[in-house]
């Protein structure tokens, strides 16, 4: 089955074209909103002018989309009909930044093949196994019951396929993993995993609390955003603040983690000073998962940072000394696409690197879905 993913931003669209574990096609379609692109619709145009040759006459069978929140109502992919598509909507205020994208790309593909099977797979799913002790908040009931206020957790997708990974590479079924998985890239979660499921995430009622990421603050003490409203700051200071000038960025000037690498390398103390203040809240977040899944099988490192920093991995388990657990400097330091044991043969517990594939896992959702409907 050829498999078109879709991962839809406000003004922009990432495609890529799998058949089975194939990549055909793949690119993104970027400045949509502006003359030349002027609506996902048009960008959808181009996506079928790039993968006709790579396609070679054979057509799409199915469209998998990426769906940042589910809520509480989605658990699982889905196959989309206009129903579902109305129910993603309704969870726009829970997303404003993706999830609306998201059904402008769900539309502009019905608009475009209205026969064609579209299925929504949401980075909220993999995280509704969250007992209530790990999801309730400790704030009135009402806030829960009117408007939502619940950990969701996200890049479940991502989460999920790496735990299946990581159990592979540990030569043990997927249900009977327990482990501690980093997804660290400019967005950043760390998740705790007992018998393969998502029974605590770092992420919240959205995708800002948790670590120290590229932009985004992670924990923060919340009186000081009622300080900052007395200062004058207003919701949507607050909201740039947090999401766009925090995280990497406010403390090193940058999010890029190669230029923080070699600025701390040659003395910048900012730099470093980033590097350690986001290597200490993980490193502590490994040591409260650990103890929340009875002791991990494993520590897994996945996503941009996670598979392509040694520094940054040797940083994060240099503080795990208590739990006994070391990296090899010479399985860490090389860079792969392969999933590797990286610690070192005395750790307690094995250190894994296994590179995440959302489109690969959003695929092969899609394929079983379409194919059970």
């Amino acid at each position: 089955m050829i498999v078109l993913v879709i991962n839809s931003g406000s003004s922009s669209l990432k495609y890529q074209v799998r058949d089975g574990g194939n990549v055909l096609a793949e690119g993104l379609i970027e400045r949509i909103g502006e003359a030349g692109v002027p609506d996902h619709t048009a960008a959808l145009d181009l996506v079928d002018q790039q993968v006709n040759d790579a396609l070679d006459g054979r057509t799409i069978d199915a469209v998998g989309h990426r769906v940042v929140h589910g809520g509480e109502r989605f658990s699982e992919p889905v196959l989309i009909d206009n129903e579902i598509t109305r129910a993603i909507e309704r969870l726009n205020p829970l997303a404003p930044l993706h999830n609306p994208a998201a059904v402008q790309g769900i539309r502009a593909i019905t608009g475009k093949w209205p026969d064609m099977s579209q299925v929504a797979v949401f980075d909220t799913a993999f995280h509704r196994t969250l007992p209530e002790r790990a999801w309730r908040y400790a704030v009135p009931d009402e806030l829960y019951r009117r408007h939502g206020i619940r950990r969701y957790g996200f890049h479940g997708t991502s989460h999920e396929y790496v735990s299946r990974g990581a159990a592979a590479l540990l030569g043990v079924e997927p249900g009977d993993f327990h482990g501690v998985i980093a997804h660290l890239g400019n967005g950043a979660s760390v998740t705790a995993v007992r018998n393969g499921k998502s029974i605590d995430t770092s992420m919240g009622f959205t995708p800002l609390e948790g670590l120290v990421m590229g932009t985004r603050s992670g924990d923060i003490d919340p009186s000081i955003l009622l300080f900052l409203m007395r200062e004058g700051y207003s919701a949507a200071d607050l909201d740039t603040l947090l999401n766009r000038e925090s995280g990497l960025r406010g403390l090193a000037g940058t999010n890029d983690m190669r230029s923080i690498d070699e600025a701390a390398g040659a003395g910048d103390q900012r730099a470093q000073l980033a590097l350690d203040v986001a290597a200490y809240r993980l490193a502590k977040y490994i040591g409260a998962y650990h103890v929340a899944v009875g002791g991990a099988q494993a520590l897994v490192f996945t996503a941009g940072i996670g598979e392509n920093s040694p520094g940054f991995r040797a940083a994060t388990v240099g503080h795990l000394g208590a739990l006994k657990v070391m990296l090899d400097d010479g399985r860490n330091a090389p860079r792969s696409r392969e999933p590797r044991v990286v610690s070192a043969a005395t750790s307690a517990i094995p250190v894994l690197v296994v590179p995440t594939n959302e489109e690969a896992a959003i695929a092969e959702a899609t394929v079983a879905v379409v194919a059970a409907g």
